[in-house]
């Protein structure tokens, strides 16, 4: 019995009555208010399923189950109540999306099952929340670590970026924010067919020509068609094909779905501030830079970009040779390797399987050295 219930009315007997009936099978707690309910929720939270009654005074149960709705989305919630009118009903569904309408008095029998059944629905839900935010967000971030030491210039912006991103997410409240991190990590998935040359202008603000331009727009698409493979990731890969497209772009009549529209707004900002901010430009100088490109860039993005000014840190620059470095620390400057293969892009965290790489550079190649690093 580790799910928790939450039975909600303001009879005391009531709930006497319920949770004589269903102790054995279920951890019961009860709460004899709406307000009293949303406190329990949040104190002794999470709860699988919650069950209130229609009438209460105060706050009545479509008003507490709306609430729960908006606060504890994972929490499964059925509406009791004697009234049996439709438009209670209607409305109960409607605002507070329940899963189940009982009407009251209620056998034991049917209560049980339908608590069952609830917290079935909520085992899913979890499961599959578990899945996307653990199984599949870590196998992409191995992915992306894997990737960025096979080529450092075109992946390690997914790390810098992937926080800006999060953050974003939250000041919109964007619903699955997991899928804007993937979409992130993933941005640049594509330029794994683009030749070392055109990322290296490109990250030194150098001017690409015509046909080196043409080719690294189409790297969105590329990856994108690489992404719609993985499944679950549709959303994530069409972001991904419009992370280029101007804000004020006509194709926005094409229809594309709200999350898919803004996912791509963000990715073309903190992009284009992320190479920005690459080329030693400062916060307010980068986001003064794209400011001037009108219509490029969703207003409302950059202005949570500007109030999301980087943290100061106190660290410390030091010159290491390689047997010094550990993980955490961050590449000041770029890493090459002795036959000139660039092997940390400055700026990026120095982790365990980039160390591993290094050793490997080390042993047959050599590392040009001293290595600048930060330290906090």
């Amino acid at each position: 019995m580790t799910d928790k219930i939450l039975l909600v009315d303001d009879e005391p007997n009531v709930l006497q009555s319920m949770q004589r009936q269903l102790r054995k099978r279920f951890n019961i707690t009860t709460a004899e208010s709406g307000n009293d309910a949303l406190a329990k929720l949040k104190e002794q939270g999470p709860f699988a399923v919650i069950i209130s009654d229609m009438r209460m005074p105060g706050m009545d149960g479509v008003q507490l189950l709306s609430r729960v709705k908006s606060t504890f989305p994972d929490t499964v919630r059925i509406m009791l109540t004697g009234n049996a009118d439709q438009e209670t009903a209607t409305e109960a569904v409607n605002v507070g999306q329940i899963f189940r309408f009982l009407n009251k008095p209620c056998s034991t029998a049917v209560l049980a099952t339908s608590i069952a059944l609830a917290v079935r629905q909520y085992n899913l839900i979890t499961a599959e929340k578990e899945l996307l935010n653990k199984t599949l967000k870590g196998s992409i971030s191995v992915m992306a670590e894997l990737l960025s030491l096979a080529n450092a210039t075109a992946f390690s912006s997914g790390y810098r970026i992937k926080s800006m991103v999060k953050h974003i997410a939250q000041e919109l409240q964007l619903t699955n924010p997991w899928q804007y991190e993937v979409a992130a990590l993933m941005s640049q998935i594509g330029c794994i067919t683009l030749p070392t040359d055109i990322l290296h202008k490109l990250h030194a603000g150098i001017t690409l020509s015509a046909e080196e331009q043409e080719m690294y727009e189409n790297h969105p698409n590329v990856g994108s068609k690489l992404i719609r493979k993985i499944p679950r990731l549709e959303k994530v890969a069409a972001m991904i094909e419009h992370q280029l497209r101007s804000f004020d772009c006509c194709d926005k009549e094409d229809s594309l779905e709200e999350e898919i529209t803004l996912g791509a707004e963000t990715l073309k900002a903190v992009i284009e501030y992320d190479l920005l901010r690459q080329q030693d430009l400062g916060h307010l100088q980068a986001l003064k830079r794209m400011r001037k490109r009108s219509g490029e860039y969703n207003p409302n993005i950059l202005n949570i970009l500007e109030l999301h000014r980087p943290k100061e840190v106190h660290a410390t620059i030091k010159n290491l040779s390689f047997k010094d470095i550990i993980p955490g620390m961050i590449a000041v400057e770029d890493v090459f390797a002795k036959n000139g293969t660039m092997l940390i892009p400055k700026n990026q965290e120095i982790t365990w399987p980039v160390i591993q790489s290094l050793t490997n550079f080390e042993k047959h190649i050599g590392i040009i050295e001293p290595i600048r690093v930060r330290t906090t």
